[in-house]
Parts: structure tokens; sequence; C-alpha cells
């Protein structure tokens, strides 16, 4: 509804992971830095970890986006809540093959194949798993093997676990202390702070095409602030619906009282 009225060509606060709305405050750069570091320098295990809404499918994204498709193949599990055998022909079936074995370990054995052909034609193969907290011990432990499979020179498979602070809590318990030895590179995501908040938002409002209109008033920002707690997916939520506030005032700005109207409302969702 707001969109042609304060000039926008695109919405500037879908929800959804566009890698091109990306604002790589100083915590989603390091995070991004780590995921690249881990990967090139072919670390083995990598862990990325962060609360819901705070960007680690958008870095994701935009990570295997700079990943070069000439060198790189990838797979993209986005459901780990399966079995193991399940496990593997996601992994196979993310990079292309399509006849796969029956039995855990016949799939086993199909993987060292295809892993050893791709790496003998000059190719690096990265395992990306979403949502990893929720993943069965049995499964983390079938990633573990994966993970053994080497040549004398090399991992042939570089694993990136994306995850809640309860994958953090998981990977302490005392039966995953050898996967745990085998995270060389880990990062922690961290909220926006408010001056971050700021230029988020304003970065947003720029790339769905805006020209000034509307502004946030520093109240207003400060409300938003208090309320998301810097995280990005509930800011992209209070934005969208104070400037739709701000839009039925036909108001130029978004002040705090378009703030607290959608806090209001996303209370009355969350209630």
């Amino acid at each position: 509804m707001y969109l042609r009225f304060y000039g926008f060509k695109e919405m500037p606060f879908n929800i959804t992971p566009d890698p091109r709305f990306l604002y790589l405050s100083p915590t989603h750069q390091e995070a991004l830095q780590h995921l690249k570091f881990g990967v090139q320098e072919k670390k083995g295990f990598i862990a990325l970890i962060g609360e819901v809404g705070c960007g680690k499918t958008t870095i994701c994204r935009r990570f295997l986006n700079e990943l070069d498709p000439a060198h790189y193949d990838t797979a993209l599990i986005l459901n780990p809540r399966v079995t193991e055998t399940q496990m593997l022909k996601a992994i196979l079936t993310e990079l292309g093959e399509t006849k796969l074995a029956r039995s855990q370990s016949d799939l086993v054995a199909q993987m060292n194949r295809v892993l050893l052909d791709r790496i003998n034609r000059g190719r690096d193969i990265v395992l990306i798993i979403d949502e990893a907290q929720n993943l069965s011990f049995e499964v983390l432990e079938q990633i573990r093997l994966l993970s053994n499979l080497e040549t004398d020179k090399q991992k042939l498979l570089q694993i990136v676990l994306m995850g809640q602070p309860e994958l953090k809590t998981m990977l302490a318990r005392e039966e995953l202390r050898q996967l745990r030895q085998r995270i060389l590179v880990h990062y922690e995501l961290h909220p926006l702070s408010l001056p971050d908040m700021r230029h988020y938002i304003q970065h947003r409002l720029t790339l769905a095409g805006g020209s000034g209109r509307p502004t946030f008033t520093p109240w207003a920002l400060r409300a938003m602030h208090r309320y998301s707690k810097g995280i990005p997916r509930v800011v992209n939520n209070l934005c969208d619906k104070s400037l739709l506030a701000a839009f039925i005032g036909e108001a130029d700005e978004v002040n705090y009282w378009h703030v607290r109207r959608a806090i209001r409302d996303l209370s009355y969702l969350t209630d």
C-alpha cells in the first residue's frame, strides 16, 4: 500500500533472505569472512551460530553466491530432521547424483567415490546444513564420519553447520566431543547495535529505490531497537508496519507513535 506513496520500486522490508539486501554490519562481515576463510583454507568443519532472525540464512546465500561455480560444488540441506540414510541421499542429490545406492554403507561408499572423482577433477565440495540444532545425535555422528573421508593432502568435504544457540549447547555435550574438537572455525552472530540498525534500515530503503522519504525519527529508532533487541527479522516486521502506519497518516517521517502502533500489532500476534 505504501510502495507508490513513498516511491519505492520494491518492498524494502521483506523477510525473505534476499542476499542482495544483506547489510554487512561488523558482526555479519566477520561471519562471512569466517565462512570464506574456513572453506578456502579447507578447515573441514565450520560452525555459524546465531539467534533466530539474526541473518544466518541470508549470509549463507550471499556466501554461496560468492563461491566460484567453476571450482566449487555445493550441497545445501535446509531440512535436517532426517535419518542417517536420508541425509546421505539428500547430500548426493544436492550434488547432482541421480542413481543412489540403497543401504547406508553403500551410500557412504558412493559418497566417497563421488567426492574423490570431483576432487581429482580439481573441484572442492562444500556441504552446508541449516538449522543444524535440529540434527539428531545419530545424524551428527554420520556427518562426523563423513569428515573422515580424505586424501593424503586434504579433506574431501568442507562442512558448515549453521544453527540457533541450541546448537552451541548441543555441541557442548560430552558424547559429541569428537565432533566439537574438529570444528576449527566457529563464529557467533550478534544482534545489531542501535547505530548498525539505523544503517541497516537506510540500506534497505535505498536499495528498494527510496529517495529520502520517509525518514525515521531518533525516538522511533530507539523504540524500535528496544523492542527488536537488534534482531533483523523483527526490525523488518516493525519497519513494514511502521511504514504502513505513517502512510495511513500521509506522513513524510516515521515517528515514535507509528512505531508504537507497529509494536502493539506485533505484540498482539505474539500474545
